[in-house]
């Protein structure tokens, strides 16, 4: 936005705080001269914005008494986007640099939405958990599935719906993305009808989700909402349980869902010291002996390990599989051949 722009709306702003603004007083708080503030004003008035002039010792500019600004025009769609892409910077860190910018905006957004749709997107606001931010393509589930699951959670109802189900490391393989693929394995259920006490959603890398107990199953599940429709609130409530927390239960799932290879290796480290290298959406610290670290990792392909194992920076060892071991093998030798390498050979 350029800044005369940025300044006309400012100017807006100052004049629906009620009562007569005076022109130095605009000025000063424009960073303008006055003159300029009374062409901001007429830019005002072309577009049909009933600024009015004040004369006098006390004069200036005040809107016509009884103005009101119209209802933000925005489709629940946008609003959703509006107000999550706000959220999300926030919470992740992507737009921390705009201060308190982020937080005034989205509540200038919800001022002015319906409140049918205000408290609706508030439950979604209230009901999710940001984890990582997105490293790639993003799988956007329906608004109407979102808003009516985040109705669910808030109000501790139980929820039915579609689920399209998925195909195993169907969304590749690599790093974090590795234990994001495929939602049948996080979500250990194939398509069908289900029905569940949805404990909460995530928001990770990218993809939503809804953890909680799948009743159809009689387990506690995580599903993918972009493969979930047609869902409907049922009657009734339930208490949620005890223990981990919605962002925890859905890393710990994709991290623990059920792939092509069950690695296992020993990192010399502590617990802390491997999680805060290996996300826990990709290997789960399962257990600690002296000052090594037992870490299980599951993967529908072998290739990236190697790299991310050396990454650790730590001593390790692979336990299973051996196809594994002669990868890394294979790595290191490639690395030492690098090493020793002071031209470019043809």
């Amino acid at each position: 936005m350029s800044r005369p722009v940025s300044r006309v709306l400012t100017l807006l702003e100052l004049l629906q705080t009620g009562g007569v603004r005076t022109v130095a007083d605009l000025a000063g708080r424009l960073g303008v001269a006055e003159r300029t503030v009374r062409r901001y004003v007429d830019h005002l008035v072309e577009l049909d914005i009933p600024v009015e002039s004040v004369r006098g010792r006390h004069g200036g500019y005040r809107l016509a008494p009884g103005h009101r600004m119209p209802p933000l025009m925005l489709t629940d769609d946008e609003a959703l986007a509006v107000l999550l892409g706000l959220v999300a910077g926030r919470r992740t860190g992507l737009t921390a640099a705009a201060g308190t910018a982020g937080e005034t905006a989205s509540a200038k957004v919800r001022r002015v939405l319906p409140e049918r749709l205000r408290r609706r997107l508030d439950a979604v606001l209230q009901s999710v958990a940001f984890t990582a931010p997105p490293t790639g393509s993003a799988a956007v589930p329906e608004t109407g599935v979102l808003l009516t699951v985040a109705d669910a959670v808030r109000g501790h109802r139980p929820v039915s719906f579609r689920y399209g189900g998925g195909r195993r490391g169907e969304d590749g393989a690599g790093g974090a993305g590795a234990a994001d693929a495929g939602a049948a394995g996080a979500a250990g259920a194939a398509g069908g009808e289900r029905t569940m006490y949805p404990y909460g959603l995530v928001a990770h890398a990218g993809r939503w989700y809804v953890t909680g107990r799948d009743l159809s199953a009689g387990a506690d599940r995580t599903f993918r909402l972009d493969r979930v429709a047609g869902a409907r609130i049922l009657p009734g409530t339930f208490e949620p349980p005890d223990g981990p927390d919605p962002a925890e239960r859905v890393l710990t799932s994709l991290a623990t869902a059920p792939y092509r290879h069950a690695v296992t290796v020993w990192v010399r480290g502590t617990a802390e010291e491997v999680r805060t290298r290996l996300p826990g959406s990709v290997a789960v610290v399962a257990a600690e002996e002296e000052s090594w670290s037992r870490v299980e990792i599951r993967a529908e392909r072998l290739d990236w390990l190697p790299g991310v194992l050396a990454s650790l920076d730590l001593p390790f060892a692979v336990e299973r599989p051996d196809e594994l071991r002669e990868l890394v093998a294979e790595f290191a030798n490639r690395l030492a051949d690098s090493a020793r390498r002071t031209t470019r050979d043809r």
